[in-house]
């Protein structure tokens, strides 16, 4: 009988395996199965080149690995990717002449848990991580040469400083034009919403 080939990722039933069966099954058909912590783990003697592996021999059940046992690669839900803390994300929001005396001064945004003298610090928090794409400035303000509307949305402005992603964040917003009123409209519950 011809080796069979396992695909690319383990699937749901065996990673109910042990790791040694897995290991020794993967190590039969060339693929490299790394465990962690290496020192801890027990040595594994690997199959014999000349057997073939069958799918059924990868699906015997046993008793689940150890999260610090599973193969690199596993898409066991048992052992998630830690994540990172971004509990750092931190924001210092001051705003000016929005037209209500309420919404005017300066707040203290924490997110990741969500918290601070923000009157909506949670919707804040969610509007802030919807608009996150990784590699681009999430305050970047109007790019240069931006063809905009001679739309004048009142005196409001806003500051924020701090840290969040990990990058210091220093930017500024008003409603001088129709790019701007735009920009600032797209982080409202950030900013206060101001009529124009």
């Amino acid at each position: 009988m011809p080796y069979r080939r396992l695909s690319r990722f383990v699937t749901a039933a065996t990673t109910v395996s042990t790791t040694s069966t897995v290991t020794a099954a993967l190590a039969t058909v060339g693929v490299l199965a790394l465990t962690a912590p290496v020192a801890a783990s027990a040595p594994v003697s690997p199959a014999s080149p000349a057997t073939p592996v069958s799918p059924a021999s990868l699906a015997t059940p046993a008793s689940p690995a150890a999260p610090a046992d599973l193969s690199v690669g596993s898409s066991s839900l048992a052992a998630p990717l830690p994540r990172l803390s971004r509990s750092s994300d931190h924001l210092t929001i001051t705003v000016s002449d929005s037209g209500k005396a309420a919404t005017n001064g300066t707040y203290e945004l924490y997110c990741h848990p969500a918290r601070g003298t923000h009157t909506d610090a949670r919707g804040a928090c969610d509007k802030l991580d919807s608009l996150s794409r990784w590699g681009k400035d999430l305050f970047a303000g109007v790019p240069k040469g931006s063809k905009c509307t001679m739309q004048y949305g009142g005196p409001a402005t806003a500051h924020i400083t701090g840290t969040w992603a990990g990058r210091p964040v220093n930017a500024q917003f008003s409603r001088a034009d129709g790019c701007e009123i735009s920009r600032w409209n797209r982080f409202v519950p950030v900013l206060p919403s101001v009529a124009s």
